[in-house]
């Protein structure tokens, strides 16, 4: 049994990219919660290079960033959920283009405005809404002034 779910993970990491944690429990819920067999599926596949955090984390936080237009709080918090060290998300969020993440958020800004310009709360609910998709603070509250002034 631990060999035809060794197989099956070695199948889906070849598809995909997984963290440790992800297969983890996907090996012990094939087997039926049997955690000894899951944490030695889990070390053949990060030694035999299917999985490895970093490729997992930076991958993540490329796609989240570009495509879904999270801001690197939200991501951090994404992959420490996951179980991902602290020293491979700050590595994975260096491979992120501050400038790009910039833009985007000025983007993503731009069109909420559209949606709230005649509202009174406009400037609180577009600090709300950059917040929730993950950017600092400061990055925000600067952008949204810029944004105002226009």
């Amino acid at each position: 049994m631990e060999k035809k779910v060794l197989d099956r993970m070695r199948a889906m990491c070849s598809r995909r990219e997984y963290c440790r944690s992800d297969i983890f429990r996907k090996a012990a819920d094939a087997l039926d919660g049997d955690k000894t067999a899951a944490e030695r599926i889990a070390d053949i596949l990060v030694k035999e290079k299917y999985v490895d955090d970093l490729r997992y984390a930076s991958a993540f936080a490329r796609d989240k960033s570009s495509i879904a237009g999270w801001g690197p709080v939200k991501i951090r918090h994404m992959l420490s959920a996951k179980g991902v060290p602290r020293e491979v998300i700050s590595a994975a969020l260096e491979g992120i283009d501050d400038a790009r993440a910039s833009s985007r958020l000025e983007k993503l800004l731009e069109n909420k405005y559209r949606t709230l310009k005649d509202d009174p709360q406009c400037r609180l609910k577009m600090l709300r809404f950059a917040l929730g998709r993950g950017y600092e603070y400061d990055e925000v509250s600067s952008a949204v002034d810029r944004l105002m002034r226009r």
